[in-house]
């Protein structure tokens, strides 16, 4: 495979913004001890930095690129970081450092891939609660889909406050842990409006339908960020979760997120340590919900809730997600381009 790379990694380089003509030199050759074959290097000719092909590449600087993929399955597979460590052969650090990894790209990955969504649709929007370090530190995750493919929009967290009840022995710790660190702020308000914003950027003006349970903000936050664009819809919360409730989309993929990570996983000895822990994760969980996993078991298999939107022409492999670096918008690599030359942008242009 013959690798054209796409632009100079300067971003202070006119190379790296309009690269155009004959704008790099080829320089040799170095053997990577991580690789059996030998990687090309390369110059630019205009700010004269140096770089190689594995500059590109998500797992550029790994030590162990090889463990990437697996990890990634089993992080995706409800498996704890330490255990899929074990199954890798890495140490907690170093699972912890390509979780880190793997976040940003699939955050990057997914923004790049959803920066347009088709409008005149209705979304489902929905709040999960899990915690901390201990369940005296409760989390709220707002989730937000398109109801017919089951698409992922988006996922935030963010700290609530939940206070057990009068006399109990979590209240009095509760109570202990405000005394020393403060009254316990709650988000909740700021991250259902940042998910509403998000679809807001990817939708524009269009007009959409938004279907929540009984929540008393949810119907303020949407005409605040909608306006009149957005019809809202409200099903009560305690309906029997059958098939025939219309939140059923919602209540199954939340159920999905407790399948997959473990960490939100109730009764289990996996815990989110930090919030934006639980964000790396969910990042990795939204990229393989939309673009690696069928929407249902009964369809077939590149009909993934990305490729029923017409966002990607197929389902994703897993090495695929983790190729390319994902940090330059709609001009980063397309997943599944072999050598290179084909940007997302490009890609969505010719995805009908």
């Amino acid at each position: 495979m013959q690798f054209d790379p796409p632009r100079c990694p300067n971003s202070l380089c006119v190379a790296h913004h309009k690269p155009e003509g004959r704008w790099y030199l080829r320089k040799g050759y170095y053997q990577p001890a991580c690789r059996s074959g030998p990687v090309q290097r390369y110059q630019c000719r205009h700010c004269l930095i140096g770089f190689s092909a594995q500059t590109f590449r998500h797992d550029c600087g790994d030590r162990k690129p090889w463990c990437n993929v697996p990890l990634f399955d089993y992080l995706t597979s409800g498996v704890g970081l330490r255990q899929s460590g074990r199954m890798v052969g890495l140490t907690i650090r170093a699972v912890q450092g390509k979780l880190r990894k793997f976040g940003r790209t699939c955050l990057g990955l997914h923004e790049n891939l959803s920066s347009r969504l088709p409008g005149n649709r209705s979304f489902l929007l929905d709040e999960e609660e899990t915690y901390e370090r201990s369940k005296r530190w409760p989390l709220t995750m707002p989730v937000l889909i398109e109801r017919e493919t089951w698409f992922v929009v988006a996922v935030e967290a963010g700290p609530i406050r939940r206070l057990a009840r009068k006399g109990s022995k979590m209240r009095a710790l509760q109570d202990a842990d405000e005394e020393r660190q403060g009254r316990r702020p709650d988000h909740s308000r700021q991250c259902v409006r940042k998910v509403l914003e998000l679809l807001r950027q990817r939708v524009g003006d269009a007009a959409i339908t938004m279907l929540t349970d009984k929540k008393g903000s949810y119907a303020t936050l949407v005409r605040g960020v909608f306006g009149d664009a957005a019809r809202h819809e409200t099903t009560a919360g305690k309906n029997p979760r059958t098939t025939y409730n219309p939140l059923f989309p919602i209540n199954s993929t939340l159920a999905m997120t407790r399948d997959n990570n473990g960490r939100l996983r109730r009764l289990s000895w996996l815990v989110t340590k930090l919030c934006e822990c639980l964000l790396r994760q969910t990042a990795i969980f939204t990229v393989y919900r939309n673009y690696v996993r069928q929407r249902f078991n009964r369809d077939p298999r590149n009909d993934t809730p990305g490729k029923l939107l017409k966002l990607v022409p197929r389902a994703l492999q897993s090495r695929e997600v983790l190729a390319w670096r994902q940090d330059w918008g709609g001009n980063s690599i397309d997943p599944m381009s072999c050598d290179a030359r084909t940007t997302i942008r490009a890609m969505q242009s010719q995805v009908v």
